[in-house]
């Protein structure tokens, strides 16, 4: 389906947003239960950062590969061809004994999401009008939250009863999920699916990130940020076990309260990012939130008992999801949607890599000093972080907006500007495509008999996220 004044398809987001949550899920439950493994043989910090690392690596080594091939291939065929494979090697971690054996094969699993997750999150935008994309994605992110809300419960209560083999067992039926996704889907895009976007009689610039000064501004800081805060995702095991002195479950229980704030924190912000028509009011968005999740994180580093970690996890998520509403809705209105993909590779790239800069430095410092004032630091960190780039934003808003604009207006939203650089979510050179559908031709979607033709007509208004990810863009929490 491409952008129209029709209705959006909300059985295939509803469909996506299932099978997106129940890997969440799968994913969560795994992850949480090798920490705790670890941790409970007497594993080092460095050893918890190693499996993360794992994890994170393939996502940053293989995004320019990855985002290619999301954006060049029938997302169907991806969608089924990887959902198959991860399910297989995540039965063969079941029962993975050495951890060299263990760290490959969760290796491999992350490879797997390196297509997997710009090819989610390139479908997403194509599923429903511009107008509708901050709704949609609140749905991806809720579901999304839902499934990471369950995983690490499940697996304080299941690794005490039954070891690492039931959650792994449970990871890969997760990933059949994705399997019947990738079938069940109308929503195609990839392969001769994918148009080249046009403006006027030409064609579309080609995006690039360093191009784009306000996508730049949102990928550098997010990351740095990320670097500066990751580590809690190696620490917390530490500090909330040992510190605390709290049980598996007690560490399941408070991991979760960050995925549930993530609820209505998204749905919130996808209710502000349709009301802001300005880019540079999102970029702002997003330096908010990450400096809420800064703040939380400071404040953890104060409390007595593991308890209070909650509220503050709760509010700390929120701040997590509005984050990723708001850069969903910032790399859909300005990338063209033939590059979507490998856009969102290229942003998950930058981010991971934060991540797997926070996970080091985490595991190295916790071998030297003990967890409280470790993660006060980070907090203290990523507020500053987010203090240098105040700076650097409202620069790169000023330069966004010092180009030549084209002022449009959209079939259901307010006037939008198109800054110099890729056209902007909306506008009618970057028309997304999606299956044939003879009831939209002439509506300024594409025409039965060829998915790749664009047909002039009136284009709708930018209505995310994340990492605003069918999948989102950042997570503060480490996630398989």
């Amino acid at each position: 389906m491409s952008f129209t004044t029709d209705g959006s398809r909300w059985s295939d987001v509803w469909i996506a947003a299932t099978a997106r949550g129940t890997t969440m899920c799968g994913d969560f439950l795994a992850a949480t239960a090798l920490a705790l493994a670890l941790q409970s043989a007497g594993a080092s910090g460095l050893a918890v950062s190693g499996l993360l690392l794992a994890a994170t690596l393939p996502l940053v080594l293989c995004a320019p590969l990855a985002g290619r091939l999301a954006d060049r291939v029938d997302s169907r065929t991806l969608l089924v061809t990887v959902g198959s494979i991860q399910a297989v090697i995540c039965v063969l971690l079941a029962f993975a004994t050495q951890p060299a054996v263990v760290i490959g094969l969760v290796a491999l699993l992350a490879c797997g999401l390196a297509v997997t997750q710009p090819c989610l999150a390139a479908l997403l935008p194509a599923m429903v009008r511009p107008g509708d994309l901050p709704r949609a994605s609140a749905v991806s992110q809720t579901a999304g939250s839902l499934g990471a809300l369950a995983g690490p419960v499940l697996a304080g209560l299941l690794v005490g009863e039954f070891g690492t083999l039931v959650p792994l067992l449970l990871d890969a039926v997760s990933y059949l999920a994705l399997v019947g996704a990738g079938l069940a889907l109308r929503t195609r895009r990839g392969g001769r699916r994918t148009v080249t976007a046009t403006v006027g009689t030409g064609p579309a610039p080609a995006w690039r990130l360093r191009a784009d000064p306000l996508m730049l501004a949102l990928v550098v800081s997010t990351a740095a940020v990320i670097t500066a805060i990751g580590g809690i995702n190696v620490i917390e095991v530490f500090f909330i076990r040992e510190t605390l002195d709290s049980s598996a479950t007690v560490y399941g229980l408070v991991g979760a309260a960050w995925m549930a704030g993530m609820l209505p924190g998204s749905w919130l912000a996808a209710r502000v990012a349709r009301r802001l028509t300005d880019d540079g009011a999102l970029v702002h968005g997003v330096l908010a939130t990450l400096a809420g999740c800064s703040l939380v994180v400071v404040l953890a580093a104060t409390v007595p008992t593991a308890a209070l970690l909650v509220p503050l996890w709760l509010i700390g998520g929120a701040a997590n999801g509005g984050d990723n509403v708001f850069a969903t809705v910032l790399t859909a209105r300005r990338v063209p949607e033939p590059l979507r993909a490998r856009a969102y590779a290229v942003i998950g790239a930058a981010v991971q890599g934060g991540s797997m800069a926070g996970y080091l430095l985490g595991g190295v410092l916790l071998a030297v000093l003990p967890p409280r004032p470790l993660i006060a630091a980070a907090g203290v960190a990523g507020l500053l972080v987010v203090l240098a780039f105040v700076p650097v934003v409202t620069r790169a808003v000023r330069h966004s907006r010092s180009g030549p604009r084209t002022p449009t207006r959209t079939g259901d939203g307010p006037p939008l500007s198109e800054a110099a650089g890729p056209p902007p979510f909306g506008h009618p050179g970057s028309v997304p495509a999606g299956d044939a559908d003879p009831s939209r031709a002439g509506k300024g979607g594409t025409v039965p008999g060829d998915a790749g033709a664009v047909v002039a007509g009136p284009s709708v208004g930018a209505g995310p996220a994340t990492r605003g990810d069918g999948a989102g863009l950042t997570t503060v929490r480490a996630s398989r």
